[in-house]
This record gives C-alpha cells, sequence and structure tokens, in this order.
C-alpha cells in the first residue's frame, strides 16, 4: 500500500498548475494510480500556493498530510513546507540566497531531510530561459530522484507545449540540465515499483466529470454567475459549447441566473444554476418560486468556509442545513451530495431525473475538495441511466387534459405536467397559492390541501431514493463511521490502509442526504457498538439530523472546519487512538 506522495510549492503564478499536471500526466502514462490537489489563496498572483501529487500501483483518492519531496519554486515554499517533509524526506529547490535562511539548515538537520540545491534561475537565463522556467530544471531533478527516465518527462513537456515551439526547445534543455543535476556530488534516487501493465484510466477532477454529467443528462442550458469554486463548470461547458450546442449564459447576478434557469426549466428546456454559498443566499426566494409553481429546479451548489466570503479557494462541507432549509415556506426538496469523480458525473443525471419526475427544486452539493481534485479512474460508463422528463407527451393524453390536472390533489403530492403549447389546456402558474388549476386563492381549505399536496412529495421520494451504502467490513468491524460528501474518498483509502494492519472499519455513505433514510442508519447503529461521524464542519450538521431522525448516539465526532480536507494519515491515527483505548 505504498504511495509516492511529491508537493509543488510556490507562488501563485509561478506554474505550479502547470507544473503539476505535466508530473501527473506523465505518472499515468508510466501506469500509475493517482489523486493530485491544490492549495492556493485568494489572489490572481502572489500568497503562497502548492500542487499535491500522489502515485501509487493501487487507486488512491485521498491527500496525505506530509510529503516524501518537496519541490520548491521560491522563499516561502522553502520556509513553510519544509516541516509537511517527511522525515528521511527531500527538500529540492533553486532559492539562491538560501543561505540567508539560517532556520532552513537546522529543521533540515532536526528533520533529517537531503536538500537538493541547484541555481535554477540562472541555469534557465543561461539556456535563454526566463523566471518561470526554473520549474522545468527542479522538474527535471525531481525526475532524476523518482529513478525514471528522462525521456519520459520530456515527452508529456513535448505534449504540453508543442504549440510553442521556441519556448519548447528551452524547456527540453532545462529539464536536461535538471535531470543532469551538475554540481550536486550525489543525488539519491528512488526505486519505485511500477505496474506490469499500464491500467485503462482517466485523469479528471470533479468540476469536468459534473459538467460531462450534465451534458451526458441533456442539458440544453446553464447559467451562472462566476463564484469559487465551482466556477470551472462555467468555463468547461463555454469552451464545449459549440460541439454541445448548449446555451451558456454568465448571468449580471445570481437571481437572474436562477430565474433563467427557471423559466427554461418551466419552458421545457434542461437547465442548470450553479453557485457557492453567497450566491445561493441570493437565489434562495426564487427556489420558493420554483418549489409553489412546481417547476422542476436543479442548482449546483458548490461549498466553501463562510461565513461572508470565508476562505473562497478553500474547502468544506458546511452549507448542508443551508441546502435543507434555505428558503422561505415549506415544501420538499431533495439535498445530494457528490463525493468524488463518479459521483458528480452520475448524480448531476440523477437530480435533473428527481427534479423532473418530482417536480421539485433539487440541490446538488459539491465541495472545492470534490471539484478540483484530480484523480486517474475508470472510464465512466455511458448511458446507463435513462432520461426521465415526468411529461405528458402522448398526443391522446395531452387532448384529455384539464386546467386542474396540473396541480391536482394527488396521493403521491405529484401531479401531470405538460409543456407550455403542447395541449390546447392551460392552466395558471404564478407565485401565489392557489387552485389545482392554478388559479389564486386564499381560503383556508384549499390553501392547507395544496401545502399538504406538495409536502406529500417528501414521503413519495423517500421511498424511491436509493440507499446509502456501506464500505469495507459488512459485519465484526473494529470502529464504524457515517459520512456523506468528500468524506468518501477519505473513508476508502482508511479502509484499504488498515485492512492490511488487521483493522477492519466500515463506513455508511449517503449520497441522498435529504430527505433522510434514517432506517439505514438505524441498521448500522444496531449493528456496531461504537459508530463515529466523520464531517468537514464544526457542528456535524449531517450528525445531528442523523441523531434526531434515529434517536442514536454517536460514539464521538471526528470533525474538521480549517479549510482543509481529512488527511488519511489523520484519520488513521485517529482510529487507532480509539481502538487502542477501548
Amino acid at each position: 500500500m505504498k504511495r509516492t506522495i511529491v508537493k509543488i510549492a510556490g507562488e501563485s503564478g509561478m506554474g505550479l498548475l502547470s507544473s503539476g499536471k505535466i508530473i501527473a500526466r506523465a505518472l499515468k502514462d508510466l501506469g500509475f494510480y493517482m489523486t493530485v490537489d491544490r492549495e492556493y489563496p485568494s489572489l490572481i498572483k502572489g500568497g503562497s500556493s502548492n500542487v499535491q501529487i500522489e502515485f501509487a500501483t493501487h487507486e488512491i483518492r485521498a491527500l496525505s498530510s506530509k510529503a516524501d519531496i518537496v519541490i520548491a519554486l521560491d522563499r516561502h515554499g522553502l520556509t513553510e513546507h519544509i516541516p509537511s517533509i517527511k522525515r528521511g524526506g527531500i527538500l529540492i529547490h533553486g532559492y539562491e540566497r538560501h543561505e540567508l535562511i539560517p532556520e532552513l539548515k537546522a529543521q533540515a538537520k532536526k528533520r533529517n531531510v537531503k536538500v537538493l540545491y541547484l541555481p535554477a534561475r540562472t541555469i534557465a537565463k543561461e539556456l535563454g530561459g526566463s523566471n518561470l522556467m526554473v520549474n522545468m530544471v527542479l522538474l527535471g531533478l525531481l525526475w532524476k530522484v523518482l529513478g525514471f527516465k528522462k525521456q519520459e518527462l520530456k515527452d508529456e513537456v513535448s505534449r504540453q507545449f508543442k504549440s510553442k515551439p521556441k519556448l519548447l526547445k528551452i524547456d527540453l534543455k532545462c529539464i536536461d540540465a535538471g535531470y543532469e543535476a551538475e554540481g550536486i556530488k550525489k543525488v539519491p534516487t528512488y526505486t519505485i515499483k511500477r505496474n506490469k501493465k499500464v491500467p485503462k484510466t482517466i485523469l479528471i477532477d470533479g468540476t469536468e466529470s459534473l459538467s460531462l454529467g450534465a451534458i451526458h443528462a441533456g442539458l440544453r442550458n446553464y447559467y451562472m454567475y462566476p463564484m469559487s469554486p465551482i466556477s470551472g463548470v462555467l468555463t468547461y461547458l463555454g469552451k464545449t459549447s459549440h460541439e454541445t450546442g448548449i446555451v451558456v449564459k454568465q448571468a449580471e447576478d445570481e437571481i437572474t441566473a436562477i430565474q433563467m434557469t427557471i423559466g427554461s426549466m418551466h419552458a421545457g428546456s434542461r437547465s442548470l444554476v450553479a453557485t457557492s454559498g453567497g450566491g445561493f443566499d441570493l437565489m434562495t426566494e426564487s427556489v420558493s418560486m420554483a418549489a409553489i409553481t412546481e417547476t422542476p429546479l436543479v442548482l449546483a451548489l458548490g461549498q466553501r468556509p463562510g461565513p461572508a466570503t470565508g476562505l473562497p479557494t478553500w474547502t468544506c462541507q458546511g452549507d448542508l442545513n443551508l441546502a435543507v432549509y434555505a428558503a422561505h415556506g415549506e415544501f420538499a426538496r431533495a439535498v445530494i451530495a457528490c463525493s468524488d469523480q463518479e459521483s458528480s458525473f452520475e448524480l448531476i443525471q440523477h437530480a435533473f431525473n428527481i427534479a423532473e419526475t418530482y417536480q421539485i427544486p433539487v440541490i446538488l452539493l459539491t465541495e472545492k475538495e470534490v471539484l478540483e481534485k484530480y484523480s486517474t479512474i475508470t472510464p465512466f460508463k455511458q448511458k446507463t441511466i435513462p432520461i426521465k422528463r415526468g411529461l405528458v407527451t402522448k398526443k391522446a393524453d395531452l387532448e384529455k387534459l384539464k386546467p386542474e390536472d396540473r396541480f391536482a390533489l394527488t396521493k403521491s403530492g405529484i401531479s401531470k405536467r405538460w409543456l407550455p403549447g403542447s395541449s390546447k389546456t392551460f392552466y395558471y402558474a404564478n407565485s401565489d397559492e392557489h387552485k389545482p388549476d392554478g388559479r389564486i386563492t386564499e381560503d383556508a381549505k384549499p390553501v392547507a390541501d395544496m401545502v399538504e399536496k406538495r409536502l406529500r412529495k417528501e414521503g413519495t421520494l423517500k421511498k424511491h431514493l436509493p440507499k446509502p451504502i456501506i464500505y469495507g467490513a459488512k459485519k465484526d468491524a473494529d470502529i464504524a463511521f457515517i459520512g456523506w460528501g468528500s468524506s468518501k474518498t477519505v473513508m476508502l483509502d482508511t479502509i484499504n490502509l488498515l485492512k492490511k494492519e488487521g483493522i477492519a472499519v466500515s463506513y455508511l455513505h449517503y449520497d441522498y442526504v435529504w430527505p433522510i433514510q434514517e432506517k439505514p442508519a438505524q441498521e448500522f447503529f444496531k449493528k456496531n457498538k461504537a459508530v463515529y461521524l466523520i464531517e468537514n464542519n464544526f457542528r456535524g450538521q449531517f450528525g445531528e439530523h442523523i441523531e434526531a431522525q434515529t434517536k442514536q448516539s454517536f460514539k464521538d465526532k471526528l470533525l474538521k472546519y480549517n479549510g482543509r480536507p481529512f488527511y488519511i494519515d489523520e484519520v488513521t491515527a485517529y482510529i487507532k487512538k480509539r481502538i487502542k483505548s477501548k
């Protein structure tokens, strides 16, 4: 279960992301599985950023808190990230004034870290390059340390920059210089085991996965006012719109974006709106309007730490209660949570089907951790989720419609829905309370009937939602957890890692977080003596819902709320400590 962890650290704008992608793609070509994520401040340029790449011969999805190798592109990378290197690890850098940092040598000695220095800026300039090509020199040295062939890296760089032949020529010379590492007496090299056969995988993040899932679901319109961490969906759908034919509109504000989405969905054109916490706050009145007019609505909510602007480029699971309770009045809704690339691709498709079948708002929660983390995965299975529109479409049925069919008081809460103009029968759709044909009313009995009708959808939906899944030990677990969202990836890696050590971990994961299906959780509590919660927020919001619904209590709660994801080593340490104390 050995994984190798490389971190590239420096200032935003120094080419960290492109460097990370080059290394990741080269490693993928060599047959490795990996996960790649980045940390960056909310600045266009400057500040301290890093890209972390973890690779192995087996599938991995979660990040570690410590790195085997750190490449520091500037002074900040040196001083801030040497503590994140494992004992006995390697620090590669090109900061020419490192002698003026006395604590660097002391920290390296204390942690038994091998420091490899190359005057990368001088080398790059002597070869005709710029300061930005420091990363190419140091990537060459990294590749030598990893024990791989130089040409394997050069091939990937050539693919990346083939459109810039003059710069590419210099880049390749910089890689040569770094790989040869003149001036370093002895370069330590790793002996890394490789798969005999290159597995068939794709390297993809949650943003592209969600976008592809939406395209697959028959998306026709996408509306958004940009807001991190979900702005990448706007970029991807806009970039591919000439191929897909999807109308992509950057609205002037969030209210306009959701109103355009509701209008398009009312007209029968599958549409999506996306935002983050602050933008969702502005959209909540419109969510209520979608509920009372029973217009299907799908809203993707990319979570980041709040309140207010909070940490706009970091991660959390803090908006669950916002998704469950926001918007005035009482009505049925579904809240679904993405956890990785596969779920992002699939759940957006289910979100559209649920919204149109039940004629309710569906909020698809995702996170910076899910949206921006790249992983190698098995290619998506396509055309496995049929599109369900929930519409009256047959000519004979359209001719039989009556105006009161539109909001008829049914046992399921679901009434007939047809597109404007598809039938001679019309109805009223407005944001005031109304009778079954849509005409406004304030009389007590029809008002109560309509409120009850809309809320009956929640019970109907709950009966048909997929059950949460148990990962790891199905019985006789040493420790058990319940979670949702990005907690899944760290728990899966933890389960596999601790299984090798003889520790059985069971994990109950919820994709469909509202309405809560309490019975699977109740059964899970019965089967396990000690059940823990894992959640990336302060209160343990989902845990509070679980406890309220099941009347059970968690043994303890593993919570994190500093903008960082859960690291596999901190979760395994938490588990071992709890098991030891039994």
